[in-house]
């Protein structure tokens, strides 16, 4: 079923993208520095929002959606982990607190343990954590809002081998539970490792676009094999 559906959108640094993606699909978003890969995601939970073009979550215009209602529903992890003083426990309810539904630190440690976490991280202090420990913490901040859509901009960029690791294999597992996911990257390797689809975007342009693994063994255009057989990497 199509959940996401850009038609001729344009914005500040994006000109004229369109495409219709599925429920339940890894959407790999790659190419060089200031393509617009992370405007794209803006655009979709209105962090940024659009100059002219229609963009439509579940048939229905993205601007129709209370923006607290919609970023419930579309919800972003950043490449910095971006959490506020105070415990996991803490950062972890806050969603479900702020919307008034019911949340308790049996919910957070289920949610910790599905990143490796032990419980006894639930009353931890944010500023004691590793950098990849705040990363998964992180995810699980915006998971307590069970959103239909994931944005991920970057997400593993600063993170070491192991976590890398972890935050991947986390995220098969959401794809697996239904979430559709959108994942900005600059490692191309990763890109075609997690991607269903990958979008290629080079100054603002959405490139080309396919299947990831056929994308990866034969990008039909000349600025996508450009792109990934002479510098093959790049970020924003």
């Amino acid at each position: 079923m199509e959940i996401i559906k850009w038609s001729n959108v344009s914005s500040e640094r994006l000109n004229k993208i369109s495409f219709t993606v599925l429920e339940n699909q890894i959407v790999t978003l790659i190419g060089p520095s200031g393509a617009g890969k992370s405007s794209l995601l803006y655009l979709m939970n209105r962090l940024d929002d659009k100059r002219s073009g229609s963009i439509t979550f579940k048939e229905k215009e993205i601007e129709s959606y209370p923006i607290v209602e919609l970023r419930q529903q579309i919800g972003m992890v950043f490449q910095s982990p971006a959490l506020f003083d105070g415990t996991v426990s803490e950062n972890v309810s806050y969603g479900p607190n702020l919307h008034n539904r019911d949340w308790s630190d049996e919910k957070t440690i289920k949610l910790l343990e599905s990143v490796h976490l032990s419980p006894e991280f639930l009353h931890k202090p944010i500023d004691e954590l590793s950098g990849g420990e705040q990363q998964r913490v992180a995810f699980l901040r915006t998971l307590a809002n069970e959103p239909e859509i994931l944005l991920l901009d970057e997400v593993t960029s600063a993170l070491d081998l192991r976590n890398v690791e972890l935050i991947e294999d986390f995220i098969r597992t959401l794809q697996k539970r239904g979430k559709t996911i959108f994942m900005v990257t600059h490692d191309v390797e990763q890109a075609e490792r997690l991607g269903d689809q990958t979008f290629y975007l080079e100054k603002g342009e959405l490139i080309e676009t396919g299947e990831s693994k056929e994308f990866f063994r034969s990008p039909q255009t000349e600025r996508a094999r450009r792109f990934l057989y002479r510098d093959g990497e790049g970020d924003e």
